[in-house]
């Protein structure tokens, strides 16, 4: 089976590459031959970039020149080294529309694809809105990494969510988005990518740890004040340094020692070796969890829902300070043996979702409304 794979894997940090390599490798499981369709969003490409962060603003452009160098070498060797990708970039609309339909199976893939914020506005090909209409598809772990949608916003995907065999969401709220918006009703309720595969299968990917004893990580998504704060004054009172790992250069000053740009498997060995990992990051307390590494999490002003739902579903809670003078959350710790259980029972139910859609793909019985009303049963 040929699957053509769209996801946002451009976006270049280290969620969003490891997301797409788990997807990947869990399709080859079913025997597929996955081509990633090089989608890059217009203020990923590599000669928007410096625009993206720092508008027309010169000085700031020629201070960022460095980090734009090192996300290149880190991020797109990691990319063309990894994954099998379309000769063509596509960026706009029109780019799809020359889109070869040489697939047998289109998936919309995980991480924040359905985020009209994120994404700086509805982006109907991570929708497929460019293959025909009779053309096998499904959503795998997608994200709408919000809890509310614009009237807008469900107007023009309505029929293109409706198109889609088989739905699966990465939050557990978005099957409730998809039933009130779309009428969707069987959505089913899968972990990350990143979580299909327990910790020791990242273990084999991930290089010797270069630092010595128990540390506190920093991956810093929203920078503030107070965050940084926060983490100066958490590791006075546990006594342990820090380590920052730095996606850009201009971060160099925050708290701790800094670690710049690392490479993408480095960021697997930089939270399985912490004693804790403070973060606002999705990924990084997905992998934190999975690597049985007590994460430390403050919800970002947007988009929290994501790092609520996946700590709700492990039962994890206490992680989440709750404001910047909570430090009894190192007193609250986690049952890794629950964690890794519930990770076990969502790997199976993973499994059970992609294989039904693969053989339902396989026997020829792709009516669309016959797998919305069965997938649900089947899990």
């Amino acid at each position: 089976m040929k699957v053509a794979l769209i996801t946002l894997h451009a976006i270049k940090n280290y969620g969003s590459v490891l997301q797409t390599l788990a997807t990947q490798e869990i399709f080859k499981e079913y025997g597929c031959d996955v081509k990633l369709i090089n989608y890059i969003r217009e203020d990923s490409l590599d000669k928007n970039l410096l625009h993206t962060w720092c508008g027309s603003n010169p000085v700031k452009q020629i201070a960022m020149l460095p980090t734009l160098m090192k996300w290149k070498s880190v991020f797109n060797k990691f990319i063309t080294q990894h994954f099998d990708l379309t000769e063509h970039v596509y960026t706009y609309p029109e780019d799809f529309k020359k889109y070869p339909i040489d697939a047998d199976i289109f998936c919309t893939g995980s991480d924040q694809v359905w985020n009209t914020g994120w994404n700086g506005g509805i982006i109907k090909s991570l929708f497929l809105d460019f293959i025909p209409d009779k053309k096998f598809r499904f959503a795998y772990a997608a994200s709408f990494g919000k809890k509310t949608l614009a009237e807008n916003e469900v107007k023009e995907t309505k029929e293109l969510i409706a198109k889609y065999n088989f739905i699966s969401v990465r939050e557990d709220y978005a099957k409730t988005m998809l039933q009130d918006y779309y009428g969707y009703k069987n959505a089913v309720h899968v972990v990350d990518p990143t979580l299909a595969y327990d910790g020791n299968f990242w273990r084999k990917y991930a290089p010797k740890s270069k630092i010595k004893g128990d540390y506190i990580l920093i991956y810093n998504l929203n920078r503030s004040k107070e965050f940084d704060d926060y983490a100066i004054e958490l590791s006075k009172r546990t006594g342990l340094p820090i380590y920052f790992l730095c996606r850009r250069y201009d971060q160099f000053v925050r708290p701790g020692k800094s670690i710049l740009v690392p490479e993408v498997f480095e960021f697997i060995t930089l939270i399985d070796n912490a004693k804790y990992v403070l973060t606002d990051s999705f990924h990084a307390t997905a992998f934190s969890l999975n690597l049985n590494t007590e994460p430390i999490c403050i919800y970002p002003s947007e988009y929290g829902g994501r790092l609520e739902s996946i700590l709700r579903m492990t039962d994890t809670l206490q992680r989440h300070v709750e404001n910047y003078q909570d430090f009894d959350v190192i007193n609250r710790s986690v049952d890794f043996e629950k964690v890794n259980t519930i990770f076990d029972e969502q790997r199976k139910k993973t499994r059970k979702f992609l294989s039904k859609v693969f053989e339902t793909y396989q026997t020829g019985n792709i009516n669309t409304r016959h797998c919305k009303d069965s997938v649900e049963v089947m899990l």
